[in-house]
């Protein structure tokens, strides 16, 4: 009895390194005085239009590398309700524990969802989801106002013939009844949440919207979930929500980093640096680490260097410069393609390094 014990122990061992071995890690570096922490704030699960059962969501999370998810089912749009009856609290009950006992942080939302306009809306850190569904939808964005919950508009452009700003959303916006807006959703980029998001100040949010079970099994800078990155004092739910109502996010949406400038230039600072910069004659060897999971487009802006240059993902690059011998610094000047601080506007970044 006792073999059979120590048997059953060992096999639980190692189905739990098993585990933890396959779940991912995204590799984006902290910024000064922050966590960046990996999030995706908007999926479902059968409670409403989803396909998995909550505790999926946990696992997917969990596997693909996140810090932070929140269950996000339709209020409104329960089309299983003949199956599962309608529980709006139920989702983030049943996701609670698992997502305890993984380390993952566990947002309690919802999804507001009425006709196009005003759209959909996500509504985080709720008490009660119930208290959302309302007849009116202005009431409902007040209910979850009411709550302290911070509340960000879904995918702004999804129906182009009736995608626009409102009059509705001045409403909703003067009476600060949202604070972000979603800039990508699932496989795309919503220009308008882009260009809202800058000019109003909300913000910018990136995520899933995953219906079907994740097929991803490995991260990777042209594979990965669409997610919104955070930048928080702490890996905890009040952490998190203080840094989204101080709108300290990026976004990580395919092979590109997009957010408002001091955040997209933190992060830079924060994964890009030389390594090394070293004489050799008249020219010098410079190489560039990168310490994050995306490969990063550079085109020349100054008078050193490629003209285009990649920096892989979490790998280094080398390059040969010409430089007078008097010379004992060298300045790379480039603006980063793939890291947008407004619509088709990169980030511009200079790299410096004494020679040795």
């Amino acid at each position: 009895m006792k073999r059979l014990g120590l048997k059953i122990l060992v096999l639980a061992v190692m189905l739990l390194a098993g585990s933890l071995a396959s779940a991912d890690k995204i590799n984006f570096p902290d910024i000064p005085g922050y966590k960046t922490l990996k999030c995706d704030f908007h999926m479902h699960t059968v409670f409403s239009d989803g396909a998995v059962w909550p505790t999926v969501r946990v696992d997917e999370a969990v596997r693909e590398g996140l810090d932070a998810i929140s269950i996000t089912d339709h209020i409104e749009y329960q089309p299983k309700k003949a199956d599962i009856p309608t529980n709006h609290n139920r989702p983030y009950e049943i996701a609670k524990e698992p997502a305890a006992k993984a380390g993952l942080v566990l947002i309690k939302g919802a999804e507001i969802t009425r006709d196009t306009p005003p759209g959909h809306f996500n509504a985080l850190f709720l008490n009660d989801c119930a208290l959302l569904d309302t007849k009116e939808f202005l009431d409902a964005m007040k209910a979850a106002n009411d709550q302290g919950a911070f509340v960000f508009w879904n995918h702004p452009d999804w129906k182009p013939d009736k995608k626009g700003w409102f009059e509705v959303h001045d409403t909703l916006y003067n009476h600060k009844l949202f604070q972000g807006i979603e800039v990508c959703n699932g496989g795309g980029y919503h220009l308008n949440g882009h260009i809202w998001g800058l000019e109003k100040n909300l913000t910018l949010m990136a995520n899933s919207d995953i219906h079907a079970p994740s097929l991803i099994r490995k991260t990777t800078p042209e594979e990965h979930r669409t997610l919104t990155l955070v930048f928080a004092k702490e890996k905890s739910v009040e952490a998190i929500k203080e840094a989204l109502f101080a709108g300290r996010t990026a976004v990580w949406f395919k092979n590109q980093l997009i957010a408002k400038p001091d955040y997209a230039e933190a992060l830079f600072k924060a994964a890009v640096r030389i390594e090394s910069a070293e004489r050799r004659g008249q020219m010098v060897r410079v190489e560039i680490a990168n310490k994050c999971d995306l490969n990063i487009d550079l085109a020349r802006t100054g008078d050193l260097g490629p003209e285009k240059l990649i920096v892989p993902a979490m790998d280094t690059t080398i390059i040969r410069v010409r430089v007078a011998r008097d010379v004992d610094t060298v300045e790379l000047a480039y603006n980063a393609v793939n890291i947008l601080i407004g619509p088709e506007k990169p980030l511009p970044i200079r790299l410096t390094a004494s020679v040795e």
